[in-house]
């Protein structure tokens, strides 16, 4: 693979994920609702993790997967509470997190002329609002509607802090991870998607050493029972529900592939000397490509574009 063509891998990237959502049939899809822990479940369907927080005051619901999953999220949603959708929080921009946002909000939401708040980091709204080769603008009702600039933002519902961090040039631009305090759940996006290679979207501000600080952020944050198991529980991106464990060992990955395509770099190798020395040798067989999407050169080439600043 060229250094020309990593330019526009994440475009093609984030191209593909919308045509998934255009494409893929979702007739036999099923949610499968997980209780975690307090007043917070894990949602699985066909796009990121969803994350519901759900009592008293309604629902609150982190990344809202595709569109023509609504009625299907909106039906398992309503067997933790008969409440509308109040908030929405999206962790970042890309469709399979976002898709559902204009559809669950007309499914679940408070009603005629009323809509749920959707929080975002202010760069996922700047993303979401430029134009995509050969799609339409994406309709204002898919926006967010709260978005923030701050390094944080917390709101309090159901009886709980809820509170919003920026984790800056990370996954993208404009990624968010969620911690819900009382529950000890934290959210986190593409941040960490354990059993697959990060996917560091350059296109869109993201960076290896971003994406490390957010890990390393996110570590502070959790608290384990014992053993660094149990305690604060993690709701990744994609994959199954983690601990802090199973974060250290994401982190560490990912620390040790960075130091060895940095010492390549030093070593004056090109992008493609540095894939062909296979610096993920010892993890290939424990983290998995995304057919179609991102494959382990890819995210090599990534680690090296992000530490070279774009050098081929």
């Amino acid at each position: 693979m060229t250094g020309q063509t990593m330019k526009v891998l994440p475009a093609l990237w984030f191209a593909a994920s919308l045509y998934a959502q255009q494409n893929q049939n979702f007739d036999n899809v099923e949610i499968h609702v997980l209780p975690v822990q307090g007043s917070v479940y894990m949602l699985l369907g066909a796009g990121g993790n969803t994350t519901v927080q759900a009592g008293r005051d309604g629902a609150l619901v982190v990344d809202t997967q595709y569109a023509p999953l609504a009625p299907k999220m909106v039906a398992a949603i309503r067997k933790l509470t008969d409440k509308p959708i109040l908030w929405m929080i999206n962790t970042h921009v890309h469709p399979d997190h976002t898709g559902g946002n204009e559809a669950l909000a007309k499914l679940g939401g408070p009603g005629p002329g009323q809509a749920p708040r959707i929080i975002a980091h202010e760069n996922v709204l700047n993303r979401m609002t430029q134009p995509v080769p050969n799609q339409p603008p994406t309709p204002e009702a898919m926006l967010p509607n709260d978005e923030y600039a701050t390094p944080q933002k917390d709101i309090f519902f159901n009886g709980e802090a809820v509170v919003i961090y920026h984790m800056p040039a990370a996954h993208t631009d404009g990624d968010s991870i969620v911690f819900f305090r009382k529950s000890d759940v934290i959210s986190t996006g593409d941040i960490f998607t354990p059993g697959r290679w990060p996917v560091i979207d350059l296109a869109r501000g993201g960076s290896v050493q971003g994406t490390l600080d957010a890990l390393n952020y996110i570590l502070r944050l959790t608290v384990p029972e014992k053993y660094q198991d149990g305690g604060t529980l993690v709701i990744p991106g994609h994959g199954r529900l983690c601990d802090e464990s199973d974060v250290v060992e994401y982190r560490d990955m990912l620390t040790i592939v960075r130091d060895r395509v940095q010492d390549l770099i030093k070593k004056g190798m090109t992008v493609d000397q540095v894939k062909s020395a296979k610096p993920t040798r010892d993890y290939d067989t424990e983290y998995a490509s995304v057919p179609g999407l991102w494959s382990t050169d890819q995210f090599v080439e990534a680690v090296y574009k992000s530490l070279s600043g774009g050098k081929k």
